[in-house]
């Protein structure tokens, strides 16, 4: 006997937040020639009924919804020569990718604890974009910012689509300014919460997304678990998530991937110096030499960053700031974007019915 369907948790919370994505699924709607999306999902001997695409079913849109686009359906060509290894294609990029010019019109906030963070607006779009036009905000990746060519490709490519574009740059990143003893964490979500309401109060007829990089898509996912239900994003992209912070940090410090961890290293040292009197004779467990001085990124968390937001140790930073946990509480449209590697099977193996 063919075994009872069981109802995707997420399938009524995806109806509410239909009309909301109607802008991002216009193209789609408009390449399917049915309101019929040919998805099927086993389970267990039986298959389920094929969704229509109207429901936004989050189990079956992964294959239903995404579907709808043809440039996931084509093959990746990946660049001749400097694509033969990862770390190449890697480095090739970083050093030869090309900066877009943007004229960037920054506008601060204030935090409840006295502290600032930057957000980077695209001079000029007050006027050129309608009140209405959906907006984009940008969550970078470790000591990423507005100046990174990955961040200004994405915000050129969404603006050319008629989207206002945002770059949320965390305490200190992007010569943000740094008030208080505390930059920012994987696990700390409130800075994002108040540029989601103060995004959301400045153009409350907009539709609000979010798209994060690597420690960006982990504050960005574990915020959207918090709210919930709640939450007043109409969609979200995670992109490179570490997920898994623990297992993260372990593959950081094995082979090439010493490089990384030296490189996003050296980039906390040089922001942490252009504040270090503020951080100078504080009380507890800091370490403040040691992250002045950090060869890794887990010294300089160890040193400095743990302390500051009240974990025990390292180990207990990473372990309860792991975005794993909190993606099964997502209730908006999430689309999460990683790279196919053996290491991220094991965080990933729980995501795939919530995650588009």
């Amino acid at each position: 006997m063919a075994a009872l369907q069981t109802p995707s948790p997420f399938a009524g919370t995806a109806r509410r937040f239909a009309p909301r994505l109607r802008y991002l699924l216009l193209p789609t709607t408009m390449s399917l020639s049915s309101s019929i999306v040919s998805s099927r999902s086993r389970d267990g001997d039986g298959e389920q009924p094929l969704l229509p695409h109207s429901s936004l079913e989050i189990a079956g849109a992964r294959r239903g919804l995404l579907a709808g686009f043809d440039s996931l359906r084509r093959p990746y060509r990946a660049f001749p020569v400097f694509a033969s290894n990862r770390h190449v294609e890697t480095i090739f990029a970083a050093f030869t990718r090309s900066l877009p010019t943007v004229a960037f019109r920054r506008e601060c906030l204030r935090t409840p604890d006295d502290g600032a963070v930057a957000l980077d607006w695209v001079s000029g779009d007050d006027r050129a974009l309608p009140g209405d036009a959906p907006v984009l905000i940008l969550l970078p990746g470790l000591t990423g910012g507005s100046q990174d060519t990955y961040v200004r490709h994405m915000l050129l490519r969404a603006r050319s689509k008629g989207w206002r574009v945002v770059v949320f740059n965390s305490r200190g990143c992007a010569n943000s300014p740094v008030t208080t003893a505390k930059f920012y964490s994987a696990s700390f979500t409130g800075d994002l919460r108040q540029v989601v309401d103060h995004v959301l109060t400045r153009y409350p007829q907009s539709n609000i997304y979010a798209a994060g990089w690597s420690l960006g898509a982990n504050i960005l996912v574990r915020y959207l678990g918090e709210e919930t239900d709640k939450c007043s994003l109409s969609g979200a992209v995670s992109m490179c998530n570490p997920f898994n912070l623990v297992i993260a940090d372990e593959d950081f410090h094995k082979g090439f991937n010493n490089i990384y961890d030296r490189a996003l290293a050296n980039s906390l040292r040089a922001i942490f110096k252009k504040h270090a009197l503020l951080f100078e004779g504080l009380d507890g467990e800091y370490d403040i030499p040691k992250a002045a001085n950090a060869k890794t990124v887990r010294d300089f968390d160890e040193g400095l960053t743990r302390v500051s937001f009240g974990f025990r140790s390292v180990d207990d930073y990473y372990s309860n700031s792991s975005s794993s946990d909190s993606i099964k509480n997502v209730s908006i449209p999430l689309l999460c974007i990683q790279v196919k590697l053996p290491v991220l099977y094991t965080a990933l193996a729980d995501l795939e019915t919530t995650a588009i």
